[in-house]
């Protein structure tokens, strides 16, 4: 899989797509993740990438030139399944999509900047919008990278564990259950004995009885979608 992130801060998605599970996930070949600095593609000295609104609004606009111009060269490399712009007012980010995103070949992410993009971008070079919550960031590299560590961790190999990723929150519409590790007794903070029982059918359901009840106190919405 192929991610290429368009962004006016390179440097603040650097450490990020260099470390951790993306960071393995490059080294194993599984994904290739490329930056784009957006900046790159502008033609004047100021190497500007915003204007001014129509129409008298405040804040400062992503002009359409410099995006055309970096997506199309992308494009002219490789067939992209997507196209996504990081925007608050997109499709919510949910790990039912990070699953269906896991799936494609190639991808663009375009960071939104400042106080909006221009319209046409929207209009015309976007294929999907994603928002990863109601609130207003300054910029989309965090999302970026949130549907970026997302995405990949869930790419068969990357994980050492893969049955980890698979009994993840949400991927059943359901919270996971606790979790306990050594020491099995702590300032007399009992593990479960259950899964000291070595019995993996009664574990199982222990697992299953309290994903649901955890679910139905913390989002009982997500049991409304079964």
């Amino acid at each position: 899989m192929r991610i290429d992130i368009i962004t006016v801060l390179p440097e603040m998605l650097e450490g990020f797509v260099n470390e951790s599970i993306l960071a393995r996930a490059r080294k194993k070949g599984i994904a290739q993740i490329e930056l784009h600095n957006l900046r790159d593609y502008t033609t004047d000295k100021w190497r500007r990438v915003d204007d001014y609104p129509f129409g008298g609004q405040a804040g400062m606009v992503m002009q359409v030139e410099p995006i055309d111009r970096c997506i199309s060269a992308l494009k002219a490399q490789r067939h992209y399944d997507d196209i996504i712009f990081t925007s608050p007012d997109g499709q919510q980010f949910t790990q039912h999509l990070a699953n269906q995103l896991s799936l494609k070949e190639n991808i663009i992410i375009l960071a939104g900047h400042y106080k909006g993009i221009d319209q046409r971008v929207r209009d015309h070079l976007i294929t999907r919008e994603i928002s990863v919550g109601d609130y207003v960031l300054t910029g989309g590299e965090l999302p970026a990278a949130i549907i970026a560590d997302a995405v990949v961790r869930i790419l068969p190999g990357v994980i050492s564990d893969e049955q980890s990723a698979l009994s993840d929150c949400f991927q059943d519409d359901l919270l996971a259950p606790p979790i306990y590790t050594r020491p099995r007794e702590y300032k007399g903070w009992q593990v479960p004995e259950v899964l000291l029982s070595g019995n993996e059918a009664r574990i199982k359901q222990w697992e299953l009885e309290q994903a649901i009840e955890r679910t139905r106190q913390l989002r009982p919405d997500l049991l409304d979608k079964k």
